[in-house]
């Protein structure tokens, strides 16, 4: 048989990974691979969705992989600036080039197609719609074995864009410790659901601060919701993120594929 490109539309292979779905996978340009690809998600903005994707990412190139990020949160993109990256993709015929991160880590982004990066996107839904496609289906991705998708915060129409026409094996749930996790977490949910797409955990971040002396968990925002919320939908809770000033400066300063630390192990170890 031969190698697996996630299009099932154009395949006559009856296998075990044969999915019949109602909507039109864009094929990959002609001698592009990409293996396995998870979309990273949340139910709003602001809970670290995009410091999770980088540091999946990181993970799982330190593993050997060869890792791409596909950013598609158009109007709100910080994929580039947290990998250091500022230059601007080059195009080839009628093709575009990912850009390659320190340690070779592909990635996709509209900051890196503006003449500024500071520039706002204004544009409809529909043409970030496309654009989207147009990252997945008119970049040259280089033999991908994991593609993470950074996704806009909520359920809108560049999400359900994703899930309809990109070959997604799974998500990953963002969350953080307030008040509205159950809320966050059951639309996210619910969404993935009416999608068919699997859910592989939540993660949550922001989760508690250690104390710079002794070490102690402090949980600023309170603790057991997520655990709550996951336990009530029956998922697993792969990873809980500290507050880590230090990281946010990695972040801030475009270094994030040196940080240090584990706290995704386990939701490297579900991927694999």
């Amino acid at each position: 048989m031969s190698e697996c490109n996630h299009n099932c539309s154009s395949c006559s292979e009856n296998c075990g990974e044969r999915k019949e779905s109602p909507f039109q996978i864009k094929p990959l340009r002609d001698g592009c691979r990409v293996g396995k690809v998870y979309g990273v998600v949340s139910g709003k903005g602001g809970v670290g969705k995009s410091m999770v994707t980088s540091q999946l990412a990181v993970t799982m190139r330190r593993r050997g992989y060869n890792v791409a990020v596909l950013d598609a949160d158009i109007t709100g993109p910080s994929i580039p600036k947290a990998f250091g990256v500022h230059t601007r993709a080059n195009g080839y015929e009628d093709a575009i080039l990912p850009v390659e991160t320190a340690t070779g880590i592909q990635l996709m982004s509209v900051n890196l197609l503006l003449e500024n990066e500071t520039d706002p996107v204004v544009w409809r839904g529909p043409v970030i719609g496309g654009v989207v496609q147009q990252f997945w289906g008119d970049v040259l991705w280089d033999d991908v074995d994991y593609m993470f998708v950074d996704m806009p915060p909520g359920t809108g129409d560049v999400a359900l864009n994703v899930f309809q026409t990109l070959p997604v094996d799974g998500i990953i749930i963002v969350t953080s410790p307030q008040e509205l996790v159950s809320m966050v977490v059951e639309k996210a949910v619910k969404m993935a659901r009416m999608m068919n797409i699997p859910i592989v955990g939540l993660v949550e971040n922001m989760s508690y601060l250690a104390c710079p002396d002794c070490g102690k968990k402090i949980y600023i925002f309170g603790e057991g919701r997520t655990d709550e919320a996951a336990a009530r939908y029956d998922l697993p809770v792969l990873a809980k993120m500290p507050i880590d000033p230090a990281l946010a400066q990695l972040v801030d300063g475009g270094a994030i594929e040196t940080f240090e630390g584990g706290w995704l192990d386990a939701v490297a170890d579900k991927l694999v």
